[in-house]
């Protein structure tokens, strides 16, 4: 049996126990707590890093560990580490998964935090969608990496003749904004600003600043583009522009000289140029004009595009459809078919022109038979003749068919059914002899009687035979004279035939 003061030695005292328990827990605690604040702190697992993406800059100088990394001006990693390479540095970042994807074509850029540089950081652009993503642990190329342009870097830029011109600048600013304007200058500005300095005139022009701002608005508006991603693809393209601008510094130095020396042939000008600016106001009057109609001639147009865009729209299909007509249409013109016409035509056309201009005297005697008929010759056919109890009642130019139609029927021999013939039985007892009288045409025998012989005795003449013969005028126009009024005085006569 042991003795009672021995113990063994897994046996440990309760006080001492306890004394163990709270320095575990205190420990454990501690660990816990730091584990916490790390996790707090460095927002990863130790020993373990995320996305690793690196990147070569010219100058790497005024970046180092724990710079943010943006996008979009959001933060999505920082900086791990600066590393030289040759004449350039290489700058380790590692990217938290809302930075992810990145592209093949990224850009990096380092850019200062405040106005007058410092807290440097890098803004990333991660490429455009249609380019292949890039693994961790890739490297970015130099051309794809731009730095900040300093502020000694600008001041190096102007030399002695341009600090010198920008002083200048800056006096004629101040002494523009500052002095009045002469009796001159006054009769040419709007009245709310005569007699006002630059900086009074400024100010009143700020009253102007809402309906300027309505028409900013309008015109910022317009400059987001009609269709989807306009703004990207300008963007784009100024960033390519600006690119190619930083990728040659002897070329944009020589562009700012060029620049001084544009400048100074203005100020050589100040003159003409103080006059040119003194007609904008007029001018822009005009404009605002010109503007209104402008835009009231918007509607018409934009009807008149809406309209015609259904028949632009069929134009690729009337093309179509007149190729085949055009084809027939180039055959026939062929020597073989019309062109030989026209050939032959042209061949024609002097003697057909020759033809024509021989029908101008032809249609002037046609004109003048017409005019003759239409006036003369049909109003006194249809005169109806008054012969007492013989009159018929019918116009002159029936009883000339009738006349017609009995002198046919007493010249023929037989009768209509050929049966019986006839006999014109010729003589008389009297004899009727006209006056002296001529014949046209028989120039040998003037003022002949003529003798012929009736049946019975005659009861008169018509019309009445004239004492002298009425004059005979070939020359003047038939047009021109009297109807024959076969119904007047002159229509009977006294049957020996002597003139009235």
């Amino acid at each position: 049996m042991r003795p009672r003061f021995w113990r063994r030695r897994d046996r440990v005292p309760v006080s001492e126990l306890r004394r163990t328990n709270s320095l575990r827990f205190g420990s454990g605690l501690l660990i816990l707590l730091a584990i916490g604040v790390y996790f707090g702190f460095a927002q990863h697992i130790p020993f373990t890093h995320g996305y690793r993406l690196k990147a070569v800059f010219a100058s790497a100088q005024n970046i180092a560990p724990r710079s943010p990394v943006r996008i979009a001006g959001v933060t999505v990693g920082d900086v791990v580490s600066v590393q030289r390479e040759g004449e350039a540095g290489l700058v380790t970042m590692e990217i938290q998964q809302s930075g992810l994807p990145i592209h093949r074509d990224a850009t990096l850029k380092i850019w200062p935090r405040l106005f007058l540089e410092g807290n440097w950081f890098v803004e990333l652009r991660p490429g455009t969608p249609s380019s292949p993503t890039i693994s961790s642990g890739s490297t970015i190329p130099i051309t794809q990496t731009a730095d900040p342009v300093q502020l000694d870097q600008v001041l190096d830029i102007l030399h002695k003749g341009t600090r010198a011109d920008l002083q200048v600048l800056l006096q004629e600013y101040g002494q523009a904004l500052s002095s009045r304007p002469t009796s001159a200058e006054n009769a040419e500005q709007a009245p709310e600003v005569r007699g006002k300095t630059g900086a009074e005139a400024l100010k009143e022009a700020a009253r102007h600043g809402p309906a300027a701002l309505r028409g900013g608005a309008i015109v910022q508006q317009s400059l987001g583009g009609v269709e989807q991603h306009d703004i990207s693809k300008l963007i784009s393209g100024i960033e390519r522009f600006t690119k190619g601008l930083s990728a040659n510094e002897a070329a944009l130095g020589a562009f700012v000289d060029h620049f001084d020396t544009f400048l100074e042939s203005f100020a050589n000008q100040s003159s003409s140029l103080r006059a040119a600016v003194a007609q904008l106001p007029g001018a822009l009057r005009s404009t605002r004009g010109a503007f209104a109609a402008l835009d009231g001639a918007l509607a018409p147009i934009e009807s008149f595009s809406k309209a015609i865009t259904p028949g632009v729209s069929e134009t690729g299909a009337t093309i179509d459809a007149a190729l085949p007509w055009i084809k027939q249409l180039d055959a026939l013109l062929t020597p073989h078919e019309l062109g030989g016409l026209a050939e032959s035509l042209s061949e024609a056309s002097p003697a057909l022109a020759g033809l024509i201009g021989g029908q101008k005297a032809f249609f002037k005697q046609s004109n003048l038979f017409s005019r003759c008929l239409t006036k003369v010759f049909f109003p006194a056919g249809d005169v109806k003749l008054q012969d007492g109890a013989a009159t018929t009642g019918s116009e002159a130019y029936r009883e000339f068919w009738y006349l017609m139609t009995g002198l046919a029927g007493i010249g023929q021999n037989f009768d209509g059914n050929g049966a019986f013939s006839r006999f014109l039985a010729g003589g008389g007892g009297h004899t009727l002899v006209s006056g002296p009288t001529s014949i046209v045409g028989v120039t040998s025998r003037p003022g002949s009687k003529l003798i012929a012989r009736a049946t019975l005795s005659p009861e008169g003449t018509s019309p009445r035979f004239p004492a002298t013969e009425p004059p005979y005028e070939p020359m003047v126009a038939c047009d021109t004279q009297a109807v024959p009024d076969l119904n007047g005085p002159l229509s009977h006569g006294p049957a020996d035939g002597s003139g009235g």
